[in-house]
C-alpha cells in the first residue's frame, strides 16, 4: 500500500511517496564493491555489520537488524543482480534468519525497493548539496561554472550512491523497470529539473541564450559526466587533474553553445 503527498523542493511541486511497510531514511551503507567486505562509516573503514557484529540475532534491536538487512541486500544486489539475488544470501549476510527478512522487509521485490528509495534519497541529498553552489549570480561566468562543475563531478557524480544505482539500472533496469520508479522520481526526476531551473535563471539575466532549459540540463550533464563514466564503467580511477581537466572542457563546450553572444 502507498501514498503520496506534494512538498514543494527548489522551487519545484514533486510527490514524494512512500510504502505502509517502511519509512524512507538514509543508511550508511549502499553496497560498493567491496572486496574485502569493507564498509564506509562515516570515513572509517569497517567491516559489514553482518562480519564485525557479534550478537546474536535475539540481542539485536530491530532498527539494526532491519540496517543489517539492508546493508547486506544492498551488497547482494549489487553483486549478483536482482535475479539471482536470493532472501536466503541476504540473511545470512545480514546474519539473521530468512523470516526476519520477511518480517523486517518484506519480499525481495519490496526489499529492493526499499534499498533503491533509500540509496535513491541518499545521493539526491548528496547532489542538492552541491547544487547549492550553483553560480546563479555570476561575476566570471566560466570561471565560477568551471568550479561548479568539478564540484559536480567530484560530489555528485563521483558519489558512490550514484554509481551504485547507475550500475543496477544498466544491468536489471530493462529486465524489471518497475522496480526503479522510486529512482526516476527522486533521481532524474528531480535533478536534470533542478539543473534546468539554474540554467534558466542565468538566461533570464542575461549570461546565457536557451531556447529550451530542460534539454540543455540533460545535454550540460552529458557533456560532464560522461569521460567520467566510462573510466567508472572500465574500473579506472580518475585523477583529479583529469576531473579538472574534464570539467573545463564541458564548461567551454557548453558555454559556446548556449554563451549569451
Amino acid at each position: 500500500m502507498t501514498g503520496a503527498k506534494w512538498a514543494i523542493i527548489d522551487g519545484m511541486a514533486v510527490r514524494r511517496r512512500w510504502f505502509s511497510s517502511y519509512s524512507v531514511r538514509p543508511v550508511k551503507y549502499f553496497g560498493q564493491y567491496c572486496p574485502t567486505r569493507q564498509v564506509l562509516y562515516g570515513g572509517v573503514m569497517k567491516t559489514s555489520p553482518a562480519a564485525a557484529s557479534c550478537e546474536t540475532e535475539n540481542s539485536q534491536p530491530a532498527t539494526s537488524k532491519r540496517q543489517a538487512i539492508l546493508n547486506a541486500a544492498a551488497d547482494v544486489f549489487a553483486e549478483d543482480g536482482f535475479a539471482a539475488a536470493s532472501i536466503d544470501a541476504i540473511a545470512a549476510r545480514a546474519g539473521v534468519s530468512r523470516q526476519t527478512v520477511y518480517n523486517q522487509l518484506g519480499d525481495k521485490d519490496n526489499l529492493f525497493k526499499v534499498v533503491v528509495a533509500e540509496i535513491t534519497e541518499k545521493s539526491s541529498a548528496g547532489f542538492f548539496r552541491v547544487l547549492d553552489t550553483f553560480p546563479v549570480a555570476p561575476i566570471d561566468l566560466e570561471r565560477e561554472l568551471t568550479e561548479f562543475s568539478a564540484l559536480l563531478l567530484r560530489k555528485a557524480v563521483c558519489d558512490p550512491n550514484g554509481r551504485w544505482l547507475r550500475k543496477l539500472v544498466e544491468t536489471e533496469g530493462s529486465r524489471f523497470p518497475e522496480l526503479f520508479e522510486t529512482w526516476k522520481e527522486y533521481g532524474p526526476g528531480k535533478k536534470y529539473p533542478a539543473i534546468a531551473a539554474r540554467l534558466a535563471q542565468l538566461t533570464l539575466a542575461g549570461h546565457l541564450d536557451i531556447e529550451d532549459p530542460a534539454l540543455a540540463a540533460r545535454q550540460y550533464m552529458a557533456l560532464l559526466a560522461t569521460d567520467l563514466r566510462i573510466n567508472q564503467q572500465i574500473g579506472r580511477p580518475t585523477p583529479d587533474e583529469e576531473v579538472d581537466r574534464m570539467a573545463r572542457e564541458a564548461t567551454k563546450t557548453f558555454l559556446r553553445a548556449f554563451g549569451k553572444r
